[in-house]
């Protein structure tokens, strides 16, 4: 499926390898709180420091516009790799990235070694994937690895730019499994195929909608997009979430899943509320019974049973965004019941980042799904059919006669 170099085919003993990682994880009061993305990076460092690659760690980290702010520092991503690494990780706080904390920790280095730059986007050029900054990072290396999927739907200067200038790019082992376990799933899925969209604009998965009606067999749409679908059918929503601009849309994807075959599941009962929050009254309607001044926020039991005996003949099921407003618990039911089907069903099972993914890990069926995407967009852009640039600009396999 994949015709890149990855990690498998470098020599990378005594020379600088360079490694894009996506370490954008949360931080409280200084603590890392989820750490998926650090893991997941784990196999591709300890496999370069097996082969006596000097790895240079790089990653932007939340959306510092080109300033340095502090609170965005990847120090702490420096200490807990550290931890799991059971090896000092050198952290070069250059506030420019490329400073002399990071030339002198780099001319240091001994086979194995590991350092991490500080946030590449405290650097403005960055996010505009300007040539000076793609040059100051590939300074330091030899060889460039992108193992940031989550990052690679975005030209910036350390996902594409900086592979012009080193003598050669591979990815990563995070990488490799992110576009095997996508690609196949769009391109070549054990059938019967379902999709589950949810999470609140429809605008935001136009696209993925109608790449996806090509491709799949079930298509299920849950979450706040749920209603500007239910809109297009004719019924009154109330206050719930609607996006005015795509209900015609909605309309066209009906017919054309109705024209292809697909199966194309709405939610039949709704959990509505008259408040926003958590602990407010609730109960449940049928959708075409949903009164003025109310809103839905969550699928209510019949559908959660709909969806669920739907995706019990899947082999192949691919989920994005949540069905209802799942950080509120008392609105998280519709979220728990696909988490739970997909858990006990025999179906490869990709989970697309992240809400989704969150919601995944946090009811604790992480390790029952076939995989997790690290890369909300990334992932929402690959099941559009879209090639991410960061994965377009590293080096393709050489051919073998």
């Amino acid at each position: 499926m994949l015709n890149k170099k990855s990690v498998e085919d470098l020599n990378v003993k005594g020379k600088n390898v360079l490694v894009r990682c996506d370490f954008n994880v949360p931080l409280k009061d200084g603590k890392i709180t989820d750490e998926n993305r650090i893991t997941a990076a784990l196999p591709t460092i300890k496999k370069l420091m097996k082969d006596g690659g000097r790895v240079i760690l790089c990653s932007h980290m939340g959306k510092p516009k080109g300033e340095v702010k502090p609170e965005l520092s990847l120090l702490p991503v420096a200490k807990r790799l550290s931890e799991l690494l059971g090896k000092e990780v050198t952290f070069a706080g250059d506030d420019n990235v490329v400073g002399e904390n990071a030339k002198k920790a780099v001319s240091n280095m001994k086979d194995g070694d590991v350092i991490l730059l500080e946030n590449t986007r405290f650097r403005k050029e960055e996010t505009k994937n300007e040539e000076n900054f793609s040059r100051e990072l590939a300074s330091l290396a030899d060889i460039y690895v992108n193992d940031a999927f989550g990052s690679s739907h975005r030209a910036h200067c350390s996902t594409v730019g900086v592979t012009k200038f080193v003598k050669e790019s591979a990815v990563g082992y995070l990488m490799e499994k992110e576009i095997e376990y996508l690609g196949n799933a769009v391109n070549n899925p054990e059938r019967p195929f379902a999709a589950i969209l949810g999470g609140a604009k429809v605008a935001d998965k136009i696209n993925v909608i109608n790449n996806l009606l090509e491709k799949v067999d079930i298509l299920i749409i849950g979450g706040g997009m749920a209603y500007t679908f239910l809109k297009a059918k004719g019924y009154g929503v109330g206050n719930s979430l609607l996006d005015e601009t795509s209900i015609g849309y909605a309309g066209e994807m009906m017919k054309k899943a109705e024209e292809k075959g697909v199966k194309l599941l709405l939610p039949t009962d709704t959990v509505i509320v008259q408040e926003f929050k958590n602990d407010t009254p609730f109960k449940t309607v049928d959708v075409d019974s949903i009164p003025e001044g109310w809103e839905g926020v969550d699928i209510g039991e019949k559908t959660r049973e709909l969806f669920s005996d739907a995706l019990k003949s899947a082999k192949t099921v691919v989920w994005n965004g949540p069905m209802g407003v799942f950080e509120f618990k008392n609105f998280a039911e519709g979220t728990i019941a696909v988490a739970k089907t997909l858990a006990e069903i025999d179906a490869v099972t990709i989970i697309g980042g992240g809400d989704s993914a969150a919601a995944v890990n946090t009811l604790g069926f992480g390790d029952r799904m076939s995989h997790i995407s690290t890369g909300g967009g990334a992932s929402l852009e690959f099941l559009e059919g879209k090639e991410l640039p960061g994965v377009a600009a590293v080096d393709d396999k050489l051919k073998r006669n």
